[in-house]
């Protein structure tokens, strides 16, 4: 008999996502710390996974910046370096402008919204002071045009990038100009349900843009917010 296909392979690539966007978070939050070191058997067994899916996820992590290995050496959770943070920052801002850019006019009355409810959650976790919770609804707000925008060479990068920015984010974070991205959050809303391309993009700019003051210099360190 013909063999079928197996819907195997399918199940072995959402595991390996799954693997590396769980390793991603727990060094953006912290979980994972600067300079400690991470051995795939130990990550397999806590994610209660084999060994194979954790050193794919440890490949791809190392492209992003945020593993550092070596030859006969070990793997280790990469230092904060300010100048791969402002070159991503530089990247995210530019590739969120070319999301909203080319969603506007696909953006349709449950898109938006998606982006208000997911403003709600941000605004509530601002004023709970809850860093983790306003990230994942700021995450969740942006992601509604970058789907939308259908573009996935943009995706991709952003996927790349966009860990490097948050891991910096989470730590500096700034109760301020988070409330400052509130407003521009509901300005961009306004201007997507305007079919206003020109003011979407810009603002869309803008509200990452800001996030350049949280980077500090290079001299300085980030510190926890308390």
């Amino acid at each position: 008999m013909p063999v079928p296909a197996p819907a195997v392979p399918i199940r072995t690539s959402l595991l390996r996502d799954t693997v590396h966007d769980r390793l991603r978070d727990a060094i953006v939050d912290g979980t994972l710390a600067p300079g400690e070191v991470v051995r795939d058997t130990d990550l397999a067994g806590w994610l209660g996974v084999s060994r194979t899916p954790v050193r794919e996820a440890l490949l791809r992590l190392g492209e992003s910046g945020l593993v550092r290995s070596a030859p006969g050496r070990s793997t280790v959770v990469a230092d904060i370096d300010l100048s791969e943070v402002r070159d991503a920052h530089a990247v995210v801002a530019t590739m969120h402008r070319l999301a909203v850019a080319e969603a506007v006019v696909r953006l349709t009355a449950d898109d938006l919204d998606r982006m208000r409810l997911a403003n709600e959650r941000f605004t509530a976790a601002i004023e709970a002071h809850d860093a983790d919770a306003a990230l994942r609804a700021d995450d969740d707000f942006h992601a509604v045009a970058v789907d939308v925008s259908g573009n996935r060479a943009l995706a991709t990068v952003l996927d790349q990038f966009s860990p490097v920015v948050r891991r910096l984010e989470r730590l500096r974070f700034a109760s301020h100009a988070a409330a400052e991205s509130v407003a521009l959050h509901e300005r961009l809303v306004e201007a997507c349900a305007a079919r206003d391309v020109d003011a979407a993009a810009e603002v869309a700019f803008r509200t990452w843009q800001n996030l350049a003051d949280l980077i500090p210099e290079p001299d300085s360190h980030p510190q926890e917010t308390p």
